[in-house]
């Protein structure tokens, strides 16, 4: 292939916003490296993930520390007077803690206690310089090894190091003879003792080709994990209690047998284990010098026995495997039995045809060559592969003997013929019968790109992201594939350009999919350049029709953004005859953009085909694109019923698709457009509660939600849907708000109430919304709310106690009315004329129905309590206002001195009913509610 350097190039060097690094997790990391430990001679660190917390007593006093078991008691004997920090242990105990407390011990020192809950557990060991202590809620709590015992060993084991650059020897020195297991694992090399003692790595501080060693003691062992580079060579011997463990060189162990009873002299006893790194579990069978190991290693369908330098090592995936180590023999079984199957030593051994697949270059590739069938056809090639592998049907795994390279072969032929769902089974089924097959790279690269086959991409990404794929070229392809499908762009072009390097071994439909969907990730991270020369790579594969037009969509968007509308409405156009409507769909809708913006389609136009285009594919992201684009249009129009119904639609039924995050923000936007800034005050009132009510679960959380009711029941007020704007308010107060939130709005509920003549609900809103610290204004106001309410009641006393001393206006009104009904007048008449202020003196200006009512009782009030003085004075000064006045025939009769001492208080009856100063209160509520609404927009 000519061309294939040059685009190969193209795939390495156009990916402007490619970053390259990665990032490694650990179930649960250390909780500090020794070199960042605290220098206090005693320091407590707290570490937590899902399965259990870590506590950690570092420095010079906490590794001294003694953990013991009490019952339910774990008690940690500290060796210092000094009381130590455990807050964070008390407020916030650990799952399966019941509390935690501290005694000083009689020999000295300071204990602490944790008393467990009931089923809770902990175990405790030492590593790196520290004491640590694991605790677990019910039922958490690992099965096998010892609970809660402690690592109480005084014994110290020199550890020296002799390195070279490709060479380190590490000599290990016992006082007795201890049992010993060495071995690689993964990236690792283990060293694990049948005996609990302290490892001192004072000699052993430069490791030459390896690195990073960490040790740990646990109940009866002690293990050592060095991260050692792959392909490097591991050797043990013992003499006594040294042991001598040399990585890189030549080493060499003995050929052990792949049995389910092994040979192995002096074997101790099995240790079981967990990888801090993986977090899977394995055992450690170690054994007396001289050294002996397993040098190969052997696979069954129930286990693997790990190639090791000293000892045996075993992974497994059930977990009701025994090992027992006695004498000269290591026996392996299960309560049922295991099932036998032939040893392996790697999926490249096992028996199957010559002319089977075979195996990629890396885990995730596909090999053109593995579609090919022969002369013979599709069918015989498949009967072949299929027999070959002991499986009577795709989805069955009716022979746990068949060899396990026969069902990989199968398993490459359908991926290779695009065969996905088949593939999944097969492959499925060989992990059920054989689950330590989980960890094999192809078995989870060819998984993975089986999944995305068939649209399973979360699926395909658990597989992608395992540890055994993690250096693979050709995974991190897949993951830029997936990253486009789900709309993360930048993640797609880091990944791609990972992967740039393997592109071109993939077979060419692939090659030509993996091009358009990087041309349209640079596409949404501005870089068209390379968007344009990915695509011309796509179009150079000699790819089937759908991708080639699945490409040219990509380019529509590219012309369309280089500002080429014309050509880019072309190729939509022509993508849109094409009788496959997954991508006949796309292009009609960039064609409805562009001729829209071209003035060639009017709105309700658009819409209409917008309308018929959302039945005609469905289930996608090109689904949830086109009512994005028939939403907006009707939020332009107006058209918010039909636009939140379009969202809502699309929102419940494709809730997990890339887009659909989208989709919600569109829905949220338009209803905080709606309530929160103003859209829907064109509409009538009703009309807004209604569409309030039927989208009311778009409401936003906080006070922007809170704020969209209040400006809804600010509405329902001035038409006087008050039972309409007190529900809103009462669902504020009960579900959302606390403290002075809560009684600002219980407030303005209290207000509804009493102008809906509702004095009991009233009283609710106050009583249930009590709290300290109010502003002063607020006190005042509820208190005021609170009078006239027991006024209504008819319970005046207790409505002046409320009152008390107050003075504010809304005090003075209700302690007014209150007099008024209490029939009062000597008291009432001069509260309503101070009411009226310095009023008199704007003579010019008419008095508002409000003041009206006041001048009205107050002149009233006079005459009924015989006040010549004080009617005469009021006569004074508001004789001016009558003429203008709307109850000019009232206020006159009111002022007029004649009627004192002739008239009674039947007289004034009529009089006084012209005079209701509710109706004032109501309309000046209104005018604040007004008020607070125009100084809400203002801000």
């Amino acid at each position: 292939m000519s061309g294939a350097a040059p685009t190969k190039r193209i795939l390495k060097t156009t990916v402007a916003a490619a970053a390259a690094g990665a990032v490694v997790l650990a179930p649960l990391s250390p909780l500090a490296q020794e070199a960042a430990r605290s220098r206090d001679p005693l320091s407590i660190g707290i570490g937590q993930n899902a399965e259990f917390t870590r506590v950690e007593f570092g420095g010079v006093i906490g590794v001294r520390s003694r953990v013991s078991r009490q019952g339910d008691k774990v008690v940690v004997r500290l060796g210092t007077t000094a009381a130590p920090d455990v807050s964070r242990l008390k407020v916030d105990p650990p799952a399966g803690v019941k509390s935690v407390e501290t005694r000083a011990a009689r020999a000295g020192g300071t204990d602490l206690i944790i008393t467990l809950e009931e089923g809770a557990d902990a175990r405790s060991g030492v590593a790196d310089g520290a004491v640590w202590l694991n605790l677990y809620a019910p039922g958490k709590a690992p099965q096998g090894g010892d609970a809660a015992k402690p690592t109480t060993t005084d014994a110290v084991v020199p550890v020296k190091a002799e390195s070279s650059a490709d060479k380190t020897v590490l000599t290990f020195q016992w006082s007795t003879p201890v049992g010993a297991a060495v071995f690689r694992r993964g990236d690792a090399v283990w060293i694990v003792f049948d005996t609990a003692a302290r490892m001192d790595m004072t000699g052993a501080k430069q490791l030459g080709p390896a690195k990073d060693a960490r040790w740990a003691a646990g109940p009866g062992y002690t293990a050592m994990r060095i991260s050692a580079p792959d392909g490097m060579g591991v050797a043990a011997q013992g003499q006594g209690g040294t042991w001598t463990v040399t990585l890189g060189g030549t080493g060499r162990a003995d050929d052990g047998a792949a049995t389910l009873v092994a040979r192995m002299a002096g074997a101790t006893k099995a240790i079981w284990l967990t990888d801090p790194l993986v977090g899977d579990r394995f055992a450690a069978v170690t054994a007396l010098a001289p050294g002996k190991g397993y040098g190969g290693g052997r696979r069954t369908v129930d286990l693997t026995l790990i190639p090791t330098a000293q000892g045996m090592a075993v992974e497994t995936g059930a977990d009701d495997l025994r090992i027992e180590a006695a004498g000269d023999l290591v026996t392996l079984s299960r309560p049922r039995g295991l099932t036998l199957s032939a040893p392996s030593a790697g999926l490249e051994t096992g028996d199957h045809a010559a002319d089977a697949p075979k195996r990629a270059a890396y885990p995730a590739m596909i090999d053109e060559a593995w579609a090919a069938t022969g002369e013979a056809g599709f069918s015989d090639r498949y009967r072949r592969l299929q027999d070959a592998a002991g499986l009577e049907t795709i989805a069955a795994a009716d022979d746990p003997r068949a060899p396990i390279e026969a069902r990989m072969a199968l398993a490459r032929f359908l991926v290779g013929s695009g065969l996905n769902y088949e593939a999944i089974g097969v492959l499925n089924a060989l992990i059920a019968k054989a689950p330590n097959l989980q960890g094999e790279p192809e078995v989870r690269g060819l998984r993975g790109v089986a999944r995305v086959g068939v649209g399973r991409l979360e699926e395909a990404q658990v597989d992608f992201a395992g540890a055994a794929l993690a250096n693979d070229p050709a995974t991190k392809v897949w993951q830029g594939y997936i990253a486009s499908e789900q709309g993360d762009w930048e993640g797609a072009r880091r990944s791609f350009a990972a992967g740039a390097s393997v592109i071109d071994d993939f077979p060419p439909a692939w090659r030509a999919r993996f091009g358009a969907a990087h041309a349209l990730a640079a596409i949404e991270t501005g870089d068209l350049a390379a968007a344009q020369q990915l695509l011309a790579y796509s179009f150079s594969q000699k790819a089937p029709a759908t991708d080639q037009l699945t490409a040219r969509l990509v380019q529509a968007r590219l012309f369309d953004l280089q500002g080429d509308k014309n050509r880019a409405l072309a190729v939509y156009k022509a993508v849109a005859r094409a009788p496959l409507d997954g991508i006949a769909t796309p292009a009609k809708l960039g064609a409805i953009g562009l001729e829209m913006d071209k003035g060639a389609l009017s709105p309700d136009q658009a819409a209409q085909q917008l309308e018929q285009l959302k039945w005609r594919w469905r289930g996608d992201g090109t689904e949830l694109a086109v009512i994005r684009k028939l939403a907006d249009i009707y939020l332009k129009q107006g058209r918010y019923r039909e636009a939140l119904d379009a969202l809502r639609g699309a929102g419940k039924r494709l809730s997990g698709i890339p887009g659909a995050t989208e989709i919600q923000a569109d829905q949220s936007n338009a209803f905080r457009a709606l309530f929160l800034e103003g859209a829907a005050d064109g509409l009538q009132p009703v009309q807004a509660l209604a569409l309030f009510y039927d989208f009311r679960e778009l409401t936003p959380i906080g006070a922007d939600g809170d704020e969209m009711v209040r400006r809804l029941s600010r509405r329902l007020i001035d038409v006087d849907l008050l039972d309409q704007a007190a529900e809103l308010l009462q669902h504020q107060v009960d579900e959302r708000l606390d403290g002075v939130a809560k009684a600002q709005v219980a407030t303005n509920l209290a207000t509804v109430y009493l102008m809906d003549r509702q004095p009991e609900k009233a009283l609710q809103a106050i009583w249930g919304s009590r709290t300290t610290l109010l502003p002063a204004a607020m006190n005042s106001e509820r208190r005021a709310l609170e009078a006239r309410a027991l006024m209504d009641l008819g319970r005046f006393d207790h409505a002046l106690e409320v009152l008390d001393r107050d003075q504010s206006n809304p005090a003075r009104e209700v302690r007014a009315d209150i007099f008024w009904k209490q029939q009062k007048w000597a008291e009432a008449a001069p509260i309503y004329e101070a009411r009226l202020g310095d009023r008199y003196k704007t003579a010019g200006t008419a008095l508002t129905p409000g003041e009206e009512s006041w001048l009205i009782r107050a002149g009233v009030g006079y005459s009924l309590a015989g006040d010549r003085a004080g009617l005469q004075r009021l006569s004074g000064r508001y004789g001016p206002f009558v003429a203008g006045a709307r109850s000019a025939a009232a206020i006159r009769v009111a002022l007029d001195d004649n009627l004192s001492g002739v008239a009674g208080t039947g007289d004034f009856a009529n009089l006084s009913s012209q005079a209701d100063t509710f109706v004032g209160w109501v309309n000046s509520a209104k005018q604040a509610f007004r008020k607070e609404a125009d100084a809400k927009a203002a801000t």
